[in-house]
C-alpha cells in the first residue's frame, strides 16, 4: 500500500509541432492525431501518479473549441483529477501556440479514465490523490459527478 500523493505531482506537459502529415486538407490538425497525443499525455500522468502501467478504460469527452493549424505548437497539460478504487480520471487541457503571431489559445479539453494494472494486466488499487488548491478540489469533486454519470449510462 502506497501513501497518498499530491495531485499536482501527477502533472505532465508535452509539446508537439503540427507537421503536414498531421493535418487534413484544410491545413488543420487531424482530430485522431490530437486524440493520440491526449491519450499519451493522460497515460503518462496516470502512470506517474500510480508508479505503474495504466491503461485507457474510457474517453469521456473531448471538446474541440478551435482548430489547430499547420505549424502551431500544441501544448498538452494533464493531471489526475481523482483516484477511485482501481480507476482514475485524468484531465487534459490543450493549447495551440503560433509563435509568429504570438498567440496562444485553449483549443481542447478532455477527460479520460485509466486503470492501474499489474504485470499480468490485472487491475490493482490506485494510490489516493490529495487535492490541495481550489482548482484541484473543484476538479476532484467534478470527477465524482462525471464518474456517477458514466456508471449510470453504462447501465442503460
Amino acid at each position: 500500500m502506497h501513501a497518498p500523493k499530491k495531485i499536482s505531482d501527477s502533472q505532465i506537459t508535452m509539446t508537439e509541432l503540427v507537421l503536414p502529415n498531421h493535418t487534413n486538407q484544410l491545413g488543420n490538425l487531424l482530430g485522431g492525431q490530437l486524440m493520440h497525443w491526449i491519450d499519451i499525455c493522460a497515460a503518462l500522468s496516470a502512470a506517474k501518479h500510480n508508479q505503474r502501467v495504466c491503461v485507457t478504460a474510457s474517453v469521456d469527452r473531448i471538446d474541440f473549441h478551435h482548430p489547430i493549424r499547420l505549424g502551431d505548437a500544441v501544448t498538452l497539460s494533464s493531471t489526475i483529477n481523482r483516484v477511485f478504487k482501481t480507476s482514475m480520471e485524468v484531465g487534459v487541457k490543450v493549447y495551440a501556440q503560433n509563435f509568429r503571431k504570438g498567440t496562444k489559445i485553449h483549443t481542447n479539453t478532455a477527460y479520460l479514465t485509466f486503470v492501474s494494472v499489474d504485470n499480468d494486466g490485472k487491475p490493482v488499487e490506485g494510490i489516493e490523490g490529495i487535492p490541495e488548491t481550489k482548482d484541484e478540489k473543484r476538479r476532484y469533486d467534478e470527477a465524482l459527478q462525471r464518474r456517477e454519470t458514466r456508471l449510470k449510462d453504462r447501465k442503460k
